[in-house]
């Protein structure tokens, strides 16, 4: 399949910060977590970018992107570890401003200690593989 967009194809697009529009995240990350999705659409083919609002003590599962990943820290700090278990003496700090580039298939987990939004620059469709399928807040009954 062709990527409808490039960095060299864009449609133009200009959000403040008082024009997002929270609402809760998609189900492929556990409850509480809010998104909104400032550009394109993570479930298509094309560029996209998406904001979460991870609530103090928020945690994701080790868990895989089907595509490389960029993020920036927008807000709080966002602590972010590599592997397929969770370690949170392995995860580094990443405060507000700070940037993360993941390739496709790399095995990380995140959590927060406190309210942290973070941005995820990507090519969709946006996948997630949870490690430990038992993780995966999909197949957890509601």
């Amino acid at each position: 399949m062709a990527i409808s967009q490039t960095i060299d194809k864009v449609d133009q697009k200009l959000v403040t910060p008082t024009e997002i529009q929270w609402a809760p995240a998609p189900a492929v990350l556990p409850p509480g977590a809010l998104g909104a999705v400032l550009y394109g659409d993570p479930t298509k083919n094309g560029l996209f970018a998406m904001r979460f609002k991870l609530p103090k003590g928020y945690r994701v599962p080790p868990h895989t992107l089907a595509k490389a990943g960029l993020f920036t820290v927008i807000s709080g700090t966002f602590r972010i570890g590599m592997g397929e278990k969770a370690d949170p003496s392995k995860a580094r700090a990443m405060p507000a401003g700070s940037f993360i580039a993941l390739p496709p298939g790399t095995p990380h987990f995140v959590s927060v200690d406190e309210e942290t939004v973070v941005q995820l620059n990507n090519i969709g469709p946006w996948e997630i593989t949870y490690s430990d399928p038992n993780e995966d807040p999909r197949r957890k009954p509601k």
